[in-house]
């Protein structure tokens, strides 16, 4: 008999598997202390929570027979996933059984904004009948503008094509061809910005999505557009939007989510023209229901001896396959990572190839990873080394993995080719017994660099003094050069120049690097 302990409020439908499972104990306590909680985990295979209980180391060292950790829900923040790791426990969560709760959340804001609804009954509730107060906009023909174009942005396009809307899309994962697919214009950030008169965003939060909509891009936006974020509080920056909407550059606004919660005493809701709900988008009867029942079917399949559908953290490595994979964990991360901030268009396809020691072994694991780090540029933790290959086919991406006998003279290597929609790159590392990770190759050109730190990547053309140039600029902006590397393949020919520098380039430093004579491309990432 396995034991299951749920400590949120759940869906009582929702967990009818493990009720009904004649080999399950379902232990129902919602209400129990941190004490309480440490005693009642020393007995039980599994646990299902959403975010009111911490899933802490502690707990999980309290937990000795504890197999899988349950989240009703898409984020794991409340879960120590390292911890659980550690000690072999799978972490699950539920990604799709909120989709449609949201996106229909999207339209009713969409609607209430357009037609002022919300304000109109406030109005009534007072014993006020002001009905030329609350002239409204059709939805017919206007443009929406979706920020993300993943689950929830497909659904909300499809169902404001039901209302004769023009559907513009923007995602990085996103190009003409899928676009048109999907029945959908597809555009850039820009040209999302300037044609919308409906903005709403659908991305998840991660650094390059915080305050995403901030100043610079609603003044882009035309005079007269509205904004929503049903998805996570930051992707906008809210100060900008309440003086956009204060001086009837936004009309008006519909947030479910805010970066602070709760938001009772948000600015954005003493004006008239703001709407809001708190936190809604995942709270229908279904919705709760569909994350419940998926992670209770997860939940019932592998302590039966089953796999998953939606597992967060690693698969289970036998011992001795980890001690061969492990020092190269960190070595196909920084590939992907390095790969993916210099790759221009729209990702099609990532080829990985091995060689050297790793002929012999089961790279799989390591391609999972250097996936990952292709893939979290824009979708962040949503991305991990379990779901790696999931999201990348969701996105339309093909993954294939090859052996090669060619190791350039090294011990083992790794290379990755990501072809994309305007373009091909390639780069190849290699681990040196005692001195860590090195990139070897980049594109076509031969280079050694530590894969760390804040790095500058030069494409230029082979001319004496370019190298001067580069390092003068830097030094009048104070920025320290710590290793240099230049490759090359013919004199006077394309050559590639990568520094290490000691802090981030800052101002218009880039853009000066940018204008310096014979460089024709300058990139600057972080691993």
């Amino acid at each position: 008999m396995y034991r299951v302990l749920i400590s949120d409020p759940l869906s009582e439908d929702g967990i009818k598997p493990l009720l009904e499972a004649a080999d399950v104990e379902t232990i129902v306590d919602p209400s129990m202390s941190h004490e309480q909680l440490l005693e009642a985990v020393g007995s039980v295979d599994a646990m299902i929570v959403r975010s009111q209980t911490q899933v802490t180391r502690e707990v999980i060292e309290h937990a000795p027979h504890l197999k899988i950790i349950g989240r009703a829900g898409v984020g794991v923040d409340n879960i120590d996933v390292e911890a659980a790791t550690e000690n072999g426990i799978v972490v699950v969560n539920a990604p799709d059984g909120n989709t449609i709760s949201t996106a229909e959340h999207t339209m009713a804001m969409l609607m209430s904004l357009a037609r002022n609804i919300p304000q109109a009954y406030h109005q009534l509730q007072q014993k006020r009948w002001e009905r030329k107060k609350f002239v409204g906009v059709e939805l017919k023909d206007k443009v929406i503008g979706i920020v993300g174009f993943g689950r929830i942005g497909r659904e909300v396009a499809q169902r404001a094509k039901g209302h004769r809307m023009k559907v513009i899309a923007f995602d990085p994962f996103l190009n003409e061809e899928k676009a048109e697919k999907a029945g959908v214009k597809h555009g850039t950030l820009e040209e999302v910005l300037q044609q919308a008169d409906f903005l709403t965003v659908h991305t998840p939060l991660i650094d390059k999505t915080k305050h995403l909509i901030n100043e610079e891009a609603i003044q882009k936006m035309k005079t007269g557009a509205r904004i929503l974020n049903c998805a996570r509080g930051g992707i906008i920056e809210e100060n900008a939007l309440y003086e956009a909407v204060k001086s009837g550059k936004i009309a008006g606004a519909a947030l479910d989510v805010f970066e602070e919660e709760p938001a009772t005493d948000h600015p954005l809701l003493s004006l008239p023209e703001v709407i809001a709900t708190p936190h809604l988008g995942a709270s229908t009867i279904e919705a709760q229901e569909n994350v419940a029942t998926d992670v209770s079917y997860d939940i019932i399949e592998l302590l039966r001896g089953g796999t998953v559908r939606n597992p967060v953290n690693l698969p289970a490595v036998s011992s001795e396959m980890m001690e061969k994979l492990s020092p190269y964990f960190k070595l196909s991360e920084q590939l992907g990572v390095f790969l993916s901030r210099v790759v221009a268009g729209t990702l099609e396809r990532v080829q990985v190839y091995y060689s050297g020691d790793l002929l012999d072994v089961d790279t799989m694991p390591l391609t999972r990873i250097a996936v990952k780090g292709i893939l979290k540029r824009h979708l962040g933790s949503r991305v991990n080394d379990v779901n790696a290959f999931k999201t990348a086919a969701d996105k339309g991406i093909t993954i294939n993995e090859q052996k090669s006998t060619s190791t350039q003279g090294f011990t083992n290597l790794i290379t990755v080719e990501i072809e994309s929609d305007q373009e091909t790159r390639t780069i190849a590392g290699t681990l040196l017994k005692g001195l860590g990770t090195r990139i070897v190759q980049f594109d076509h050109y031969s280079i050694d660099v530590v894969p760390e730190g804040h790095l500058i990547v030069i494409r230029h053309t082979d001319q004496p003094g370019a190298i001067g140039r580069v390092g003068s600029l830097l030094a009048e902006h104070q920025v320290n050069i710590a290793t240099m590397q230049v490759g090359r393949t013919n004199e006077g020919g394309e050559a590639v120049m990568v520094l290490s520098v000691d802090k981030e380039i800052e101002g218009d430093c880039h853009e000066k690097l940018a204008d310096i004579a014979d460089i024709s491309q300058v990139q600057c990432l972080t691993l």
